[in-house]
């Protein structure tokens, strides 16, 4: 019924588009008849609206996938180089919590590791939205940051990286079954916020799976019962993800990506210092305003990725929906 409805929606919705454009072009051929500007002028202003819905449609069209309109999982890790690396992760994980913000998603924190100094060394979130996996599923890969170190004494430049890793949150009706044999689990104290009694008991979880060396973890919660729970869910919905990847034939080379957080693996670069520019390596894509990408612009880039994943080709696709 979920599946009729949604295409029910979009089957109307371009029924509603087709009878807009023909009220409008009559309206502007009308106008032009009888020599009324007004009529014309407003039927153009319509038209200019009706293309930019056009536009979000077709980027909708895009998230066509089996997993893209469940929620998601975003995992962010610290690559080599310790504080300064650190730091470029915890600044990712505010790029991509202000961006869910931004569109209304909710954001749940389900693990978090703090670096010695400052930073992150990992951390793991589940953004929850229609649509939430489909958008954020092209940023899985290493993210190059190049600045001035505000670390560094001497103030010289960095090069710091850090990876992303997105998996879909499984829904309830998908049946992925793991053996208990398969998977090894480890309870530790949370090195986060929480009161007493979650730094001085065993509450955290991490689930190793041993034949695809997946490792989830999970302490979010009081009750190690419930961490449990949600690392297993996790788990499973890992699992779904290189299932997904492995029909798209591209399991292998996501792998090496997140093996190796470093130079030839990254999928955009950020520089701050000596010039301010973002580029999708993959899309060729760029902005010109660093700042407002790690604060949450990041539509432009998801967009060209989706059509690129789509049509194969992201220049001409996007310029399409432009």
């Amino acid at each position: 019924m979920q599946e009729r409805t949604s295409l029910e929606d979009a089957l109307s919705g371009i029924a509603k588009v087709e009878r807009e454009l023909e009220d409008n072009v009559g309206m502007i051929e009308l106008g032009e008849a009888e020599n009324d500007q007004g009529v014309v002028a407003e039927a153009e202003t319509a038209l200019k609206a009706l293309k930019k819905e056009v536009a979000r449609r077709e980027l909708e069209a895009l998230l066509s996938g089996e997993a893209d309109k469940f929620d998601s999982y975003l995992e962010v890790h610290a690559g080599a180089g310790g504080t300064e690396s650190q730091d470029w992760a915890e600044m990712l994980l505010r790029m991509y919590t202000r961006w869910a913000e931004k569109h209304g998603f909710k954001i749940e924190y389900l693990e978090e590791s703090q670096g010695e100094e400052a930073g992150i060394k990992s951390a793991t979130i589940q953004i929850s939205g229609h649509n939430a996996y489909g958008w954020l599923k092209t940023e899985s890969g290493v993210h190059r940051l190049v600045r001035i170190s505000p670390y560094d004494s001497n103030a010289r430049r960095h090069t710091s990286f850090s990876s992303i890793w997105v998996y879909p949150v499984v829904d309830d009706r998908i049946e992925i079954d793991v053996s208990e044999s398969d998977v090894r689990i480890d309870t530790y104290r949370s090195s986060g916020s929480g009161g007493q009694h979650v730094n001085t008991t065993d509450s955290a979880v991490r689930i190793t799976h041993i034949p695809t060396g997946i490792v989830v973890a999970c302490q979010q919660e009081r009750s190690q019962h419930k961490n449990r729970a949600t690392a297993w869910n996790m788990l499973r919905a890992r699992l779904y993800e290189l299932e997904l990847k492995k029909r798209e034939e591209k399991a292998n080379a996501e792998a090496a990506a997140k093996t190796d957080i470093g130079w030839g693996h990254q999928i955009r670069s950020y520089v701050l210092q000596p010039y301010q520019l973002v580029k999708d390596l993959r899309t060729g894509v760029q902005s010109t305003s660093p700042q407002d990408v790690l604060d949450g612009d990041l539509d432009d880039f998801m967009e060209a990725s989706l059509a690129q994943r789509v049509y194969g080709g992201a220049a001409e696709a996007v310029e399409d929906v432009d």
